[in-house]
């Protein structure tokens, strides 16, 4: 579904990716963990078109990503993304952000986006606040609703860039739920995450970022046995003292 091979990408003097390679399965969930300033969130920029990379290649569903390609419109919609800062229209209604995509970039008839996005609430569990502005609403309702947001276009595959970093703890727990069942359903995901243990959880594959580079990948139990020094000591300081992995 995903093939990102040997990609680069410098911001001016600093090298930012350097030489990242990974594969992504249809109905994969990979979490991507690390330090912040790893490489993690300029990954998924690069995946989404967000970001010109500056050397190796990416493929979604066999299709190449160039951000300058006239149809990398068309490559968003197959892939979604959901954002740390939820990005949502403060001036619409929160199913009317859910419905501004379907409507206006794949010009679906606006009686059946609205049905679908009114679905789409639902399943994330906020039917009952369609009609509430981003402003009436809590952090974790407004990150479901960007989840839902990124679900209306029906795209093959999610990118999360942590998004779960900028909610109350309290708050936490509703968007990772959503994100499981979206897991459980088969939806291709990748996941800048801090959550250890949605990540152990849902995770077919978990990668440690460190400087520009996947220092170490491997399945879920990654996190309990890690093997690369860098690993350990990332995991030392993110998880409890009873989570820790073992050395």
């Amino acid at each position: 579904m995903i093939k990102v091979e040997s990609i680069h990408k410098r911001f001016h003097d600093q090298k930012v990716l350097k030489g990242v390679s990974l594969n992504v399965e249809a109905g994969q969930v990979v979490c991507l963990i690390g330090p912040s300033g790893s490489g993690k969130s300029t990954l998924l920029r690069c995946i989404n078109g967000l970001e010109t990379h500056d050397a190796g290649t990416i493929t979604v569903d066999g299709n190449a990503v160039d951000a300058r390609s006239k149809h990398i419109h068309e490559l968003r919609m197959q892939v979604g993304m959901v954002f740390q800062r939820f990005n949502l229209w403060p001036h619409r209604t929160a199913l009317e952000n859910v419905c501004e995509g379907p409507v206006f970039v794949k010009k679906e008839d606006r009686v059946q986006a609205r049905e679908k996005a009114r679905h789409l609430l639902d399943k994330v569990g906020l039917g009952h606040r369609m009609d509430a502005y981003p402003s009436e609403l809590s952090g974790g309702q407004q990150q479901r609703v960007a989840i839902a947001r990124a679900l209306a276009m029906e795209p093959k595959a999610i990118l999360f860039d942590e998004p779960t970093s900028a909610l109350d703890p309290e708050l936490v727990g509703e968007v990772l739920s959503v994100m499981r069942q979206l897991a459980y359903d088969g939806m291709t995901m990748i996941v800048v995450t801090h959550e250890m243990s949605f990540a152990r959880e849902v995770a077919d594959r978990v990668c440690f970022l460190y400087d520009g580079t996947i220092c170490e990948e491997g399945a879920a139990d990654l996190l309990e046995r890690p093997q690369h020094p860098r690993t350990r000591d990332f995991l030392r300081r993110v998880l409890t003292s009873s989570d820790a992995p073992s050395t």
